[in-house]
């Protein structure tokens, strides 16, 4: 997950949206979905303005905000710290450290409503997605999967790592804009509580 190739993505998504044929244009990881005004017929011309706008595109740089999250991690909070702890051979304190150290990018939301993708995690602390996903992880939910680190909006099912939990709410249909965060924005975690 490379944040210069994430930041041509919102550029092409932003030149995207101003193309007659294009209803929304939505940012994902490292992937750009469109929805159209009606079917295509010809993608091959899509394809062409598509790859000419991304060889000629900048990176956008977003002036995002930082927001701090105090997470509880490990105990009932982090029921996966074992799993995490056992792929990567580090204590719950070194975990909480490294996963504590960055200012982590939102590179995109997806999901669900109001589910930010974060970019920036060490590797260090990389653990596989579960083989089995938890059918009933709660919001505020923060989790590993693979290289990235997340936090769950609202509750469903999951098959990344859950290390802890924040009691933010990332998502109020009643607000605008109704997520909490946004591309570009900034995530530190704060290790509110470590329970062993």
């Amino acid at each position: 997950m490379d944040l210069a190739v994430q930041r041509k993505i919102w550029s092409l998504a932003r030149q995207a949206e101003t193309w007659p044929w294009v209803r929304e244009a939505v940012p994902g990881m490292s992937n750009l979905m469109l929805v159209f005004l009606e079917p295509p017929v010809e993608l091959a011309t899509i394809t062409g303005d598509l790859i000419a706008a991304w060889n000629s595109g900048q990176e956008l740089l977003l002036d995002g905000r930082i927001v701090e999250l105090p997470v509880i991690y490990g105990g009932e909070f982090g029921p996966h710290m074992a799993d995490v702890m056992a792929h990567s051979g580090l204590t719950i304190d070194e975990i909480v450290r490294i996963h504590t150290e960055p200012l982590y990018t939102v590179f995109a939301l997806g999901s669900h409503p109001g589910y930010c993708y974060l970019g920036g995690m060490n590797p260090i602390i990389a653990t596989p997605r579960r083989k089995v996903p938890v059918l009933g992880l709660p919001g505020g939910a923060v989790s590993i999967g693979g290289a990235q680190t997340g936090v769950s909006a609202s509750a469903g099912p999951s098959g990344w790592n859950t290390i802890g939990h924040t009691d933010m709410s990332f998502f109020e249909p009643q607000q605008h804009p109704p997520a909490l965060l946004a591309p570009g924005d900034m995530v530190r975690f704060i290790a509110e509580k470590v329970i062993k």
